[in-house]
Parts: structure tokens; C-alpha cells; sequence
């Protein structure tokens, strides 16, 4: 038998490290927190402000497809896209207002 194995014992964590681990839960939620919701928030808070800026002649992008705003309705705008061609999309369909 081999007698110069040295038995080390290596040391066991914490049982109830209770603190700690609420820590890292709220370092890891404050990080979540700037780097993802607070900037979704910001940008939700601009396009809302877009969308209440909207007046009759803006020209638009919405959906893919540009267009003069002729009638802004409660959920809805109508948009000239050709001369004489109206449709109908939904507010939440505007990505740009062109300038």
C-alpha cells in the first residue's frame, strides 16, 4: 500500500449562504435591468411620442409602404399611397415619419 497519498480535505461550501445568493439574484437583475428593460422603455416612450405626433400630411412608412396620411382615426390611419389609392393600416404598423 502506498503511504505517501496525503488525504486533504477540501473544504465544503457554506450551507446556508442565504445572503449571498440573494445578492448575486439582485446584481444579476439590476444588470438585466439597464442593459434590457430600461433601454425597451426609452424606445417604446419615443415611439409612442412618434405615433402622438402624427398629423394629417406627414408622409410615412408603414408596413412597408410609404404614404401621405390623409384621416388619423382612433386605431387606425388612412394613408394615400398612389394619387387616388387610400388604405388603411393600423397605428402600430408606422415605423418612420419622413421629413
Amino acid at each position: 500500500m502506498n503511504t505517501d497519498v496525503v488525504n486533504t480535505a477540501i473544504p465544503a461550501a457554506p450551507k446556508n449562504d442565504v445572503w449571498g445568493m440573494v445578492i448575486y439574484c439582485a446584481i444579476i437583475f439590476a444588470i438585466i435591468y439597464f442593459f434590457m428593460i430600461m433601454p425597451n422603455k426609452r424606445r417604446m416612450k419615443e415611439y409612442q411620442k412618434m405615433l402622438d405626433g402624427l398629423k394629417v400630411g406627414n408622409r410615412v412608412l408603414a408596413a412597408g409602404i410609404y404614404g401621405t396620411i390623409k384621416k388619423i382615426g382612433e386605431k387606425t390611419i388612412e394613408l394615400e399611397v398612389a394619387k387616388g389609392v387610400v388604405i388603411e393600416v393600423s397605428k402600430n404598423a408606422i415605423a418612420n415619419i419622413e421629413q
